[in-house]
């Protein structure tokens, strides 16, 4: 099954997820999205474990807000996360360094 919408893209995560690259990780990412997209989520891995859930953490080592189209674009490889930050589409805040640790911990995404 293609993913679709965000939700399906989430719901995908916890198994796509390099649990060689994640072996060290201890995060928890907050994706606050917007749009036709939108939704909260949290992704947390810990342990080489990825874990997604519904809603907002009370305190996420790293925030990432953008609209839900635009993150099903990065996901799939089609847009350029740095790209779209700079652009101001993307606001990050936290652990910026976890941010762009994203794609090394899901290469097979996109």
């Amino acid at each position: 099954m293609k993913p679709t919408t965000i939700q399906d893209f989430f719901k995908l995560l916890p198994g796509k997820l390099d649990a060689d690259a994640a072996e060290d990780v201890d995060a928890v990412y907050q994706f606050d999205l917007s749009g036709a997209q939108g939704g909260q989520y949290i992704l947390t891995i810990q342990g080489g474990v990825c874990q997604v859930s519904d809603g907002m953490h009370e305190d996420p080592h790293v925030s990432l807000s953008m609209s839900g189209e635009d993150c099903i674009k990065i996901l799939k490889g089609q847009l350029s996360g740095p790209a779209v930050a700079m652009s101001g589409r993307l606001k990050i805040s936290g652990d910026i360094g976890l941010a762009m640790q994203l794609k090394a911990l899901f290469p097979s995404l996109g």
